[in-house]
């Protein structure tokens, strides 16, 4: 960090993420952060979660973390829940798969459905 300007603007990325994550929402976004999560990427999934929502704008998404659920092997998961709808778990997702998931899922209500290992019951 080399200047006040820097520092703040340091500031105000980190209050809009918080202000992500604890928006009124319509819907909840859940990103496994248990030790397997972030051993396979999860920190970088929830950065890419966090980046697409603050660039589309979107303030009506909640994003919260969770631990290990016990399918490691399929880490990072990422869950999806929208209002009236059943919840979506997403296996092993990159940022790249993250943004994607906002987009299609979150934005177009669309499921990806060949990166789907669960799906809740209606």
């Amino acid at each position: 960090m080399k200047s006040l300007e820097e520092l703040q603007k340091i500031k105000e990325t980190q209050l809009e993420a918080i202000r992500l994550r604890e928006a009124d929402q319509k819907a909840k976004i859940v990103v496994g952060m248990g030790t397997c999560g972030i051993a396979a990427g999860a920190r970088e999934v929830m950065s890419a979660i966090l980046d697409e929502l603050g660039k589309r704008r979107l303030t009506n998404v909640a994003v919260t973390q969770t631990g290990c659920i016990g399918l490691c092997a399929q880490e990072p998961l990422v869950d999806v829940i929208l209002p009236g709808k059943p919840r979506v778990t997403y296996g092993k997702v990159d940022a790249n798969k993250a943004r994607q998931i906002v987009a299609q899922h979150v934005v177009n209500g669309i499921v990806i459905s060949e990166w789907v290992v669960n799906r809740g019951e209606e």
